[in-house]
């Protein structure tokens, strides 16, 4: 079985993100990006599918800039056998949206059969959410969201899946479109050694006008502001002036 791993070109999730002095959207100058922490997670888990001999293939794929060449020689690095870019914008500033995302993806799976598409549950820079069931409902495959544990029986994948009330256990049918969540796994760090060998690994650039998708986006950012600092706390010096404080404030 073939697994098929989006990955995303992302701000690192330890930088502080700063909003451009105009409000047209986030500064990335000079920034460290890397990969989507929950695609990260996606890529371990099919590097473990494949090491447990419940998968052949791992192939990554991402869609956005040249740049994010980088991120999928990352994938590379930790396991993945191939890669696959598809430039879909020349400026580093344009998100490409999850229905042009998804409608790439379809292409990809068409031409590269895969069972199984593994994708993290949301990118966290616009926490869209989106792609992993438009892809599914593009495909007309089953799905799984949220997967907190995942393993394959046979030609059925049964997914562990957080919801509000706890925990839900499904199985589905392959091939199939799996969004991962946080605590599916820990991701492995790329060793040095596998570093250079992932730099002789075959990668292929592609275009999305080659597969006939106009990445152009259908949503216009009418603002970008930073979120409202927190204000000041108070000391009190006893519980009824606690309780006077939070009747004023309408708390109580």
């Amino acid at each position: 079985m073939k697994v098929l791993v989006p990955v995303k070109r992302v701000i690192d999730y330890n930088v502080k993100v700063r909003v451009k002095a105009d409000g047209s959207g986030v500064d990335l100058a000079n920034v460290k990006m890397s990969m989507n922490p929950f695609d990260e997670i996606a890529v371990e888990e099919a590097i473990r599918l494949k090491e447990a001999d419940k998968a052949d293939e791992v192939v990554v794929v991402s869609i956005g800039v040249k740049q994010a060449q980088e991120t999928l020689r990352t994938a590379l690095a930790m396991g993945a056998d191939r890669a696959i870019l598809v430039v879909a914008a020349n400026d580093v500033h344009q998100d490409i949206e999850p229905l042009a995302v998804a409608k790439i993806l379809k292409a990809i799976v068409d031409e590269e059969q895969p069972g199984l598409v593994l994708a993290g549950k949301q990118a966290i820079d616009n926490d869209m959410n989106a792609t992993g069931q438009m892809l599914s409902a593009l495909l007309g495959w089953s799905q799984g969201t949220f997967a907190s544990e995942l393993d394959i029986d046979g030609d059925k994948a049964v997914v562990t899946r957080e919801v509000d009330g706890g925990l839900q256990t499904i199985k589905v049918n392959l091939p199939a479109v799996v969004t991962v969540d946080l605590r599916l796994n820990e991701p492995r760090y790329a060793s040095l050694p596998n570093i250079m060998k992932a730099k002789k690994k075959p990668l292929d650039e592609k275009t999305a006008a080659g597969y006939g998708v106009d990445s152009s986006p259908r949503l216009e950012v009418v603002k970008t502001t930073e979120p409202a600092t927190r204000a000041a706390g108070i000391i009190v010096g006893s519980v009824d002036e606690l309780v006077s404080k939070l009747k004023e404030a309408g708390a109580v």
